[in-house]
């Protein structure tokens, strides 16, 4: 089994991180599929409410540290601590971490056929439902209140996309994880899931996002990171990323 290399260092831009008192925390966190080494020493903290945009050129490794963080089976964590409200995540297995409150809304948003849009809602609210109650997911994502009884998967892309996000929501959750949530949408429904993630953002909801629509993301959150092959390059705020052509060159080619 190959092992992560201790002498490795990468030189990364820090500017306005998060506090010691860390509400959500990734400490030097290396995860493999197989043999593959994909996370390579990750570290970033946010506090509560924060947004943060999880970024980098494709296969930089953004997805597997959002996997990485909620505890999926891959890729597999052979290093590091992963922390959240005091909770040692990096202990727990993938339904542990869903029910201290890490909620991943994939780029596939597994919407589970055969079922209606209210049933894969309700599904979500199981035993308890402690989360959103219905008529507030409704009122926030009014499309799905008038499809409530089609089935998922009969729906648009954008739609499925606002029916994941809103499942994630019908839990308690502590930690909205979203994996490039407006991929293959067309731009006046990605307008609309903005506007949603905007109204998450105005409840204080901790997220991270992760989207190849850098811009985009940007504009949601108040700092952003930014991975180049396994490692953190940049750790500061959104603005500055937004204001820095050189950088998001280098990084992002945008």
């Amino acid at each position: 089994m190959s092992q992560p290399d201790m002498n490795q260092t990468v030189e990364t831009i820090h500017t306005d991180s998060a506090s010691d008192e860390a509400f959500f925390s990734l400490k030097d966190v290396h995860s493999y599929y197989g043999e593959s080494y994909i996370v390579q020493g990750v570290s970033f903290e946010l506090k509560e409410g924060e947004i943060i945009a999880l970024l980098g050129r494709n296969g930089a490794g953004k997805t597997s540290t959002l996997r990485s963080i909620a505890r999926a089976s891959v890729p597999e964590v052979r290093q590091g601590e992963i922390w959240l409200d005091g909770e040692a995540v990096h202990d727990m297995v993938s339904y542990q971490a869903a029910q201290l409150g890490i909620a991943l809304v994939p780029e596939d948003r597994n919407v589970i056929a055969g079922l209606t849009v209210e049933e894969n809602l309700q599904l979500a609210q199981i035993a308890p439902p402690i989360g959103w109650s219905l008529d507030k997911i409704y009122e926030h994502f009014p499309r799905l209140a008038e499809r409530r009884k089609q089935d998922g998967v009969t729906l648009s892309g954008g739609e499925q996309q606002m029916l994941a996000v809103a499942r994630a929501l019908a839990r308690d959750i502590k930690l909205l994880l979203l994996d490039e949530p407006y991929e293959g949408l067309a731009p006046v429904i990605v307008q609309e899931i903005e506007r949603i993630l905007g109204g998450i953002r105005d409840l204080g909801i901790t997220t991270i996002i992760v989207e190849q629509n850098a811009v985009a993301a940007l504009k949601l959150s108040d700092r952003a990171v930014i991975l180049d092959m396994g490692n953190v390059v940049f750790d500061g705020s959104a603005q500055e990323v937004l204001d820095n052509a050189e950088l998001r060159q280098q990084y992002l080619a945008i």
